[in-house]
């Protein structure tokens, strides 16, 4: 019977805690792009024949939300990066 080559992973495994750090921290900067979205939504000229009234402005919020996950998805401004930075560094700083 011949015997296999043992597999070796191809990349390094990671903490069991990084996934849910990064997924915060990626939630965190789609939260962030949405509440920054908001005033720019209420401040771009909306056209006349085109304005859906009362029901528009009922789903700015939620409209404003769902482009900041889809920017943060394609990689938003950094701060997932920097955030998750910080909270692995909190961790680790209290034992975790």
């Amino acid at each position: 019977m011949a015997s296999a080559p043992p597999v070796t992973p191809t990349a390094p495994a990671s903490p069991p805690s990084a996934r849910p750090t990064r997924a915060a921290a990626k939630e965190f900067e789609a939260m962030f792009l949405g509440e920054m979205m908001k005033p720019m939504l209420e401040a771009a000229p909306r056209p006349d024949q085109f304005s859906g009234g009362s029901g528009e402005d009922m789903f700015r919020g939620v409209l404003a939300e769902e482009l900041g996950k889809a920017m943060a998805e394609r990689g938003g401004i950094g701060l997932t990066v920097l955030v998750e930075r910080q909270l692995v560094a909190l961790q680790e700083g209290s034992g975790r």
